[in-house]
């Protein structure tokens, strides 16, 4: 008597190979519906296409075996949303950091045949609100995130007087940690919460301005690090950015512009 669909028919029909089938079921991921004690064949039941089709699916995910396991077991079909749900921000994250390195390799590879455009200047110093804190490299977007969100949320537009900024210590690049600053210049400065009233000490910088996403943003920082070290005498002091126009002011990345600020000892005035 027939006992099922055949190792191959069962490939075929769920676009398996044998190999792979037989893999997953030494993995007890997919296990054959019966095995013949007699001559070890394995068949499979129609029923079992649809399992088959979902490991097909995750697996073009890349998602782990054992993940794709807990999937097929959990028996609560939010576990099973919440196990899919993680792989693929895991991919989006990947993704993004795939798109990143494309862009910066593409404008290495390729790049602007212009001059870097360098303007050096005298920044006085300045009263601002700002929030500072002693961040890992890897938590640096997300801390810059939650603290100008709390600065945006504490100072409206009409009491704004300037586009937010950044300093960023020598440490947070060369160790993987150091001090952070996200800071606005504001009408009426108050503190409250994690805000504080500091003030930005004077600095002549050499600026570069980046424009669009921030994917390469380190193109932009070698360029200009390098005009530095050919034309100026680089001084130990924390790296500024301004966010001239940035992502809470326009969803489109092509109209963002970040200047980069790199703090230099200027001999003369006119040097």
């Amino acid at each position: 008597m027939r006992q099922g669909l055949t190792i191959g028919e069962f490939a075929t029909l769920t676009h398996l190979s044998v190999r792979t089938l037989r893999r997953y079921h030494e993995a007890s991921l997919l296990e054959p519906a019966t095995v013949d004690p007699f001559t070890g064949y394995r068949y499979y039941s129609a029923e079992q296409i649809p399992s088959a089709q979902v490991i097909h699916r995750l697996r073009e995910l890349d998602v782990p075996l054992a993940e794709v396991k807990s999937i097929l077991t959990a028996d609560d079909p939010q576990r099973r949303a919440d196990l899919i749900a993680g792989h693929l921000h895991r991919l989006e994250d990947e993704l993004d950091r795939t798109r990143a390195a494309v862009v910066s390799l593409r404008r290495l590879l390729r790049p602007d045949p212009e001059d870097l455009h360098v303007e050096l200047r005298s920044v006085p110093a300045r009263t601002v609100v700002a929030v500072r804190g002693h961040v890992t490299l890897e938590d640096s977007t997300k801390w810059y995130a939650a603290a100008m969100a709390e600065l945006d949320a504490a100072f409206g537009p009409t009491g704004r007087t300037g586009p937010p900024g950044g300093r960023y210590a020598n440490e947070l690049f060369t160790a993987g940690a150091g001090a952070m600053t996200v800071y606005r210049p504001v009408r009426e400065p108050r503190a409250t919460g994690r805000i504080e009233i500091i003030e930005l000490p004077p600095v002549d910088l050499a600026i570069a301005v980046h424009s669009g996403r921030h994917d390469d943003i380190d193109v932009t920082y070698g360029r200009l690090g390098s005009w530095v070290v050919e034309h100026a005498l680089a001084v130990d002091g924390p790296v500024e950015e301004t966010y001239v126009v940035g992502p809470r002011d326009t969803p489109t990345p092509a109209d963002w512009c970040t200047e980069i600020g790199w703090p230099v000892f200027r001999l003369t005035p006119g040097t």
